[in-house]
């Protein structure tokens, strides 16, 4: 089973209600691999189709905003979360420490033209890790909550977030809307990391939450923490369903608290869930309405792809085929166990949250993406695509006699000193595709045979 590794190794800095937590530590008519490049490396579509906030550019996040009953019945507590990755920010090195800083404001504003801010959040955070590789790290390693009251209604929900120690920044903006809970009534599941119930509403839940509200493939289990009120205890139905509502798991969980307000943390575990977007409903067992919330369940939070058959196409050139047949020939029902697997099996560094050779993998094929696009096909599907992302950055990349050989053809000259090779491309056409010569491809093969018979 792949492991999180990271649940248990978190410093959590939560002071009224907010703060950081730094986690340290298809079938046959499926869409052609090369269509899933720019998916692959921009989650934008699919976090912004969950509801959340999404920031692009220098200084990428993803944000949230979930709503529980408020201390009156014209009032409404607002969750906001905010997910970053450690590689965004800009680390300096203090003492035996590295240290990152960024600014935070969220503004709540009614959806009239003009209108001024109804709340705001403004607040200066430090990351604080002691080894340089934690300041690498890609995944969602740091997670910034704070809760609001707010009167029901709708509003405009803008978000900046700054690097403190450099000019990156990133906002986003969405319409939402804050509901009413008067009279008996149901939130919607939140996703969390951490949970602790309250037992009254003027109390402030202890919660982390979860703004990506991704579940990865095959992975450990999912939270989701709900209320519900002026009703009291008693069991809660819940069920996840796909996108044409089949039934895809089903549980059932206790409510504990009084007749004011009453809590349950949903667990909702993985086992043979597929890829995809999903969204999870609620209800008593004894009727009412029913709350839903969507979430992702993805090969990473980073990757967010949501096919089995495009992730076995995407690694193509990884230098593991041998689990990558594995991928390709498991039957769906053992799907989510030979992807834990291989997980395993290709983890170089089992004490982080990261597989470091598949995000180097992915690294490679986005760079390879944007260098090679002028050959009329994606760029890591070209031949110099394909021996960028297996051998890496060649150590001379050399355009021969001004661009034209003997021949009359345009030829590229790679060298990899380390491995004793060198590598001539040629455009056989004219048109800028270049192709590796015969006795090229043959080295290639005798090369990239040698490196992953040593990473086995």
């Amino acid at each position: 089973m792949i492991q999180r590794r990271t649940a248990l190794s978190i410093s959590i800095v939560l002071a009224s209600g907010c703060g950081s937590w730094q986690r340290v530590g298809q079938p046959e008519n499926s869409p052609h691999p090369a269509t899933t490049v720019a998916r692959l490396f921009d989650a934008t579509t699919a976090y912004r189709s969950m509801g959340s906030l999404v920031g692009s550019g220098a200084l990428p996040f993803v944000a949230s905003v979930r709503y529980l009953a408020g201390p009156s019945p014209d009032s409404t507590l607002a969750l906001f979360g905010l997910s970053l990755t450690n590689q965004t920010l800009s680390f300096a090195h203090r003492g035996s420490d590295f240290v990152a800083e960024y600014h935070v404001e969220a503004t709540f504003r009614t959806d009239s033209v003009g209108a001024a801010p109804v709340r705001q959040i403004a607040s200066d955070e430090e990351i604080r890790v002691r080894h340089f590789r934690e300041t690498l790290r890609t995944d969602e390693s740091v997670i910034y909550k704070k809760f609001v009251t707010l009167s029901p209604g709708s509003y405009l929900v803008s978000v900046t977030v700054r690097d403190r120690n450099s000019p990156a920044f990133s906002r986003a903006e969405r319409l939402d809307t804050a509901p009413r809970f008067s009279g008996p009534s149901l939130s919607r599941p939140v996703a969390v990391y951490t949970s602790e119930g309250r037992t009254r509403r003027s109390d402030t839940p202890r919660l982390v939450a979860n703004p990506r509200a991704t579940l990865p493939y095959g992975s450990d289990s999912m939270r989701f923490y709900i209320e519900r009120y002026e009703t009291g205890p008693g069991v809660l139905i819940a069920r996840v369903v796909d996108g044409t509502d089949k039934e895809l798991w089903r549980d059932s969980v206790h409510l504990t608290g009084d007749s004011g307000i009453a809590a349950a943390t949903l667990i909702v575990a993985p086992g043979n869930l597929p890829v995809g977007q999903a969204e999870l409903q609620t209800v008593a067992a004894g009727g009412g309405d029913t709350t839903r919330t969507r979430f992702l369940v993805s090969f990473s939070n980073q990757w967010v792809i949501t096919n089995f058959e495009e992730m076995a196409g995407l690694l193509r050139y990884f230098d593991r085929q041998d689990w990558v047949d594995s991928l390709k020939r498991a039957a769906p029902d053992r799907r989510p166990e030979i992807w834990r697997e291989f997980w395993k099996a290709t983890d170089p560094n089992p004490i982080t949250p990261e597989n470091e050779a598949l995000d180097e993998y992915f690294r490679r094929v986005q760079e390879a993406n944007v260098r090679f696009q002028d050959e009329g096909e994606p760029g890591w599907l070209t031949e110099r695509g394909e021996v960028l992302i297996t051998l890496g950055e060649p150590d001379e990349m050399l355009d021969m006699s001004n661009g034209v050989d003997r021949s009359g053809l345009r030829v590229l000259r790679w060298t990899y000193t380390q491995d004793r090779l060198v590598l001539f491309f040629e455009d056989q056409n004219g048109f800028g595709r270049f192709r590796l010569t015969p006795s090229s491809r043959a080295e290639y093969q005798r090369v990239l045979a040698r490196v992953r018979r040593i990473n086995q």
